[in-house]
């Protein structure tokens, strides 16, 4: 019999934030008796939700069942930045442009966008959580605006829109002089991650999805012509699975030695109050990544996001166990109130009252794995830090590898290499974490 059993289970490091700063939700339901289902769903994430809303479009009354390790929303689906890109973004470049085709996945990206929206119209899920108001990147330096007027070249050919930014309009739109100028694109959706996909959850429910939640797969085997999934208390049969489980895929033994995964670091202020939103100034929601991919990535929200608050996010480090550790996310929270104090004086010491880390699955090569791997097993991982674009395409798409159709989105991630081979260990992890922080050291100010 074909089984593959886990290696691991996921851990998560500090609360996911986004998730908290929500009203609580109805105790979860996990799955405690054995049962049936036309397809199964490891992973309730954004991958993984976008395959039970793709399934259900295709194949109304299928029986869909979608398994999480832990409550929707408080894995990596609720420890992002809530940028949901429609432009070329590839973290491992000086400027984001991709390696590849980037106006084929500038129209792929804009199809998860439009496959989102369409959710929050059906499921009626609060458009607070779905802001379509772009981004900005941010450069505090010269050689960081260098980057924008780079990325900016790279738009200009590719016939999208931007808008530079100077330093005064900056300050203006974020209440902070730390930025000498800004590259503005205006089709990227600012999302509450969390209650974007505790809404999904919700509708795909209301639907006739079933989630079963704290319902961890331990492994799957072949049984006859069906598969049966494996939990800690009870079994589920199907003839078709979908992994959506990012890097967890490489638990169950799917390309190993070839994924890379880290973590990045959140900070997260209190509610802030009336006297400090003065101090503060600027406009009430805006979110600012990098101009190089390895400086801060910067957020403020109002409270129908969840609060007035501002989020803080940088620092990563390599850890080939999926698990972060307590140290790593004490010196990241020491470095953030260092960059969040820099931007805002007017703010700074404030103690920050959300740290955590989340997970990211990037491949050498930037491919992401979403194919089938066996018969009636399909992947939908591997996201390259871009999980809510990412995840949603490569969700869609092997939802429909496992209805037998054809697509866009199934012909390009279908037609990507294999992620190429990591160099053995102990020199991946030394000599990652070591490129890591010297990227992290050169975009200090960024």
């Amino acid at each position: 019999m074909t089984a593959f059993h886990a290696k691991r289970l996921p851990r998560q490091l500090g609360p996911a934030a986004w998730s908290e700063i929500l009203p609580g939700r109805p105790p979860a339901s996990p799955l405690t008796a054995d049962t049936t289902a036309d397809f199964v769903i490891i992973g309730g994430g954004f991958a993984g939700l976008s395959a039970a809303r793709r399934l259900a479009l295709l194949q109304p009354g299928a029986r869909i069942m979608v398994l999480d390790a832990g409550r929707i929303a408080e894995g990596a689906a609720g420890r992002n930045s809530g940028f949901m890109i429609d432009l070329p973004h590839d973290l491992q470049s000086d400027d984001y442009a991709g390696p590849g085709d980037d106006r084929a996945m500038t129209t792929l990206n804009r199809q998860a966008i439009g496959f989102a929206r369409d959710a929050v119209q059906d499921y009626g899920i609060n458009p607070a959580f779905f802001d379509p108001v772009g981004k900005i990147n941010g450069a505090a330096s010269e050689l960081a605006d260098g980057h924008n007027a780079s990325y900016a070249r790279h738009l200009t050919d590719l016939n999208e829109p931007h808008e530079r930014l100077d330093a005064q309009s900056m300050h203006q739109i974020t209440g902070s002089r730390h930025y000498q100028s800004g590259l503005f694109t205006p089709g990227t959706v600012m999302l509450q991650p969390a209650g974007y996909i505790r809404g999904l959850a919700n509708g795909l429910a209301r639907a006739g999805v079933v989630i079963h939640e704290n319902t961890a797969v331990t492994g799957f085997g072949r049984t006859g012509r069906d598969w049966t999934v494996q939990t800690a208390h009870a079994q589920v049969t199907t003839p078709r699975v979908i992994l959506a489980n990012n890097g967890h895929l490489e638990s169950f033994g799917f390309e190993r030695g070839r994924l890379m995964h880290l973590f990045l670091y959140a900070v997260m202020t209190p509610d802030l109050t009336p006297d400090q939103l003065a101090a503060l100034g600027g406009q009430p929601r805006w979110g600012i990544t990098p101009s190089d991919p390895m400086g801060t990535t910067v957020r403020r929200i109002d409270s129908a996001q969840g609060g007035n608050r501002i989020i803080t996010r940088t620092c990563a480090s390599l850890r080939p166990g999926m698990v972060a550790s307590p140290a790593g996310l004490a010196r990241a929270r020491r470095i953030m109130q260092g960059k969040f104090d820099a931007r805002f004086p007017a703010l700074a010491g404030m103690r920050m009252e959300h740290a955590w880390a989340g997970q990211l699955c990037l491949s050498l090569n930037s491919v992401s794995v979403m194919k089938p791997l066996e018969d009636g097993i399909f992947a939908a991982c591997v996201q390259n830090g871009l999980g809510t674009a990412r995840g949603t395409l490569t969700g869609i798409g092997a939802a429909e590898l496992a209805c037998g159709e054809s697509s866009d989105i199934t012909r390009h991630f279908t037609a990507q290499d294999r992620p190429r081979k990591l160099p053995p260990q102990p020199f991946q992890t030394l000599g990652a974490n070591a490129t890591i922080r010297f990227k992290e050291w050169r975009a200090r100010n960024e």
